[in-house]
């Protein structure tokens, strides 16, 4: 029925199948969720990608009574007030600007303060299958990384991107700084793709690239060429900031000239800073972060560069402070806009590791006390996901607030206002950080950006919800809905608004060839195809019962012409990452 209900709309399933069996995966596009691509056949209307949002009923907030409810209106991209929500009051279900929160929790939305987006997902892409983790260590996940580099196309680039930022989205993250290495060998490829996908999701989040010099440019044979290209790509616009890694040089003095560069180049070319710094558990050795501090006095950072954030990532080293070495870097940095981010899920994998005789006695928590840091010391810093899926970080999801989870026994913070913190520092402490928003409280207020993630209850017919941060930090839930400057960009089941059986005949075509292109993609072994995969068989049987139901909705569309009907589709993922589609 399928077959012969696509083939009279100018779509040949047959093709389409044999298309995904037995091309190649290089010749297909990367998948898309179907609220950021236009399918291949016109939409008729035209369907706007997301849908603006007047006023969020009936949701519970930060800072205020449990037991209370809200009603967030919205003008624009900002908020314009805040109510007291009248359970009498009747929703108009037909105006799709007002959303029933049903007891939801409404915050402040996401952020990835530090994230790799081109090194995402390399573990888990056959592309890479061999270059798997041995040892563990710092050493090995460079190789690993710089042999993965020489492979990347911008193709597969934006195919890993684009899953990390669709995760992200679905999570709630509305704003994230993006690494994107320039160098010898990658060149301007993950620039490219960094800058596509910038542009590609620029209303669904906030992208902030930054260009990074993994590798030394100050000490090997391809440092002058590596630096060279690193100043072109800042030139480059939608490039905001300049990212370094000082301790990858082969000595201290070489150390010391990559972050005088770095800092000279943020200044000339107005951008943000961002050091990967003192990456170490040594005593031995002293922290760069003086040196960055008096580099950025000398250099009168104040004065021309005032209005741009330096962030100083990982840190390791500052885990070995006593209290008066705190208060005293406290009094050193004074106003200079510097913020620390910790990065606990590539910290603890990389850090303290006992040696191989030991019995792990010593093993430490190799990772900045960020809740202790801003309570303590009033220091200001945040936590972020860093990298996903690779030889630095093999663990690990595209969602901030399971690092606000992990974080709780991480830091041992485990009352209500260190919850509440770790919160702030996946959200409202984080855009500060990275000059996406200011503020550092959690607490929403009239004139705030709309940039907002609601937590549905779990489950259905009056599940299991969340009443405060902290017990969002304690058991994050799943289901959530994005919104990206009063926009709403994603929920945990997309809705596809159809206004004319072409539009859902657009929406069944794109879904039926992307879950067929999964296939493709995740073909591996027999051995490893039974274990984790479906048979080909049984998944285009899936396939095929999902596409004859939505092609029968289509149809019903045709005579009905019932405008404005959404249409609930679920992503298949097949055990794919989250966010696939």
């Amino acid at each position: 029925m399928a077959a012969e209900y696509l083939k009279g709309h100018g779509i040949n399933l047959q093709e389409e199948i044999s298309k995904i069996q037995f091309s190649d995966t290089s010749s297909l596009e990367p998948p898309i969720s179907t609220g950021h691509r236009k399918p291949d056949i016109p939409l008729a209307p035209p369907r706007p990608p997301y849908q603006n949002i007047k006023e969020i009923r009936g949701v519970i907030l930060a800072g205020r009574p449990p037991d209370s409810r809200w009603v967030v209106s919205i003008e624009g991209d900002a908020i314009a007030s805040i109510e007291a929500y009248d359970s009498q009051s009747v929703l108009d279900d037909s105006d799709p600007s007002m959303i029933d929160g049903c007891d939801s929790f409404l915050a402040p939305s996401l952020c990835h303060p530090h994230i790799h987006l081109d090194k995402c997902f390399l573990l888990s892409h056959p592309k890479y299958a061999d270059l798997s983790i041995e040892k563990g260590d710092f050493a090995e996940a460079l190789s690993l990384i710089s042999q993965a580099k020489a492979r990347f196309t911008e193709d597969d680039l934006e195919r890993r991107g684009r899953w990390l930022i669709e995760e992200s989205i679905d999570a709630g993250v509305t704003c994230m700084r993006a690494f994107v290495e320039v160098d010898a060998t990658v060149r301007f490829k993950c620039l490219d793709a960094g800058l596509r996908l910038k542009e590609q999701y620029r209303d669904a989040c906030e992208i902030q690239i930054c260009t990074f010099a993994q590798d030394p440019v100050f000490s090997g044979e391809s440092a002058a060429e590596g630096r060279s290209l690193m100043e072109e790509a800042l030139r480059r616009e939608g490039v905001e900031v300049v990212g370094s890694t000082p301790y990858v040089e082969a000595d201290e003095d070489d150390m010391r000239k990559n972050i005088d560069w770095a800092i000279e180049n943020a200044m000339r070319c107005g951008k943000h800073l961002d050091l990967h710094l003192d990456y170490n558990l040594d005593k031995g050795k002293e922290p760069k972060v003086y040196y960055v501090i008096d580099a950025l006095r000398e250099r009168q950072w104040m004065g021309g560069n005032k209005d741009k954030k330096i962030v100083l990532g990982h840190c390791t080293r500052l885990t070995l402070f006593t209290r008066d070495q705190w208060l005293d870097l406290r009094s050193r940095i004074d106003d200079l806009p510097i913020s620390f981010v910790g990065l606990p899920t590539s910290d603890l994998f990389m850090m303290g590791k006992p040696s191989q005789d030991s019995g792990g006695g010593e093993r430490v928590r190799g990772t900045l006390q960020i809740p202790q840091m801003i309570q303590q010391y009033d220091i200001q810093g945040a936590i972020s996901v860093n990298n996903i899926g690779n030889a630095f970080t093999p663990q690990g999801s595209c969602d901030p607030l399971g690092i606000a989870s992990m974080g709780v026994g991480v830091y041992q913070a485990g009352t209500k206002r260190d919850a509440e913190i770790l919160y702030e520092c996946i959200s409202v402490r984080a855009k500060e950080a990275i000059g996406c928003e200011d503020g550092t409280a959690a607490e929403m207020a009239d004139g705030h950006i709309a940039n907002l993630v609601m937590f549905l209850s779990e489950g259905y017919n009056g599940g299991r919800g969340r009443r405060s941060l902290h017990e969002l930090v304690y058991h994050p839930p799943r289901r959530r809905k994005t919104f990206r400057k009063g926009q709403l960009v994603i929920g945990s089941v997309e809705l596809l608004r159809v206004g004319s059986y072409q539009q859902a005949l657009s929406a069944s075509h794109l879904v039926f060839v992307q879950a067929l292109e999964s296939l493709q993609i995740h073909k591996k072994d027999k051995k490893e195809k039974k274990k984790r995969v479906p048979t080909p068989a049984s998944a285009l049987g899936r396939s095929h019962r999902r596409l004859i139901r939505i092609c029968e909705i289509a149809h019903q569309l045709d005579t009905m012409c019932h405008e404005g009907l959404e249409l609930a589709v679920r992503p298949i993922r097949w055990g794919l990452p989250r966010g696939h589609f």
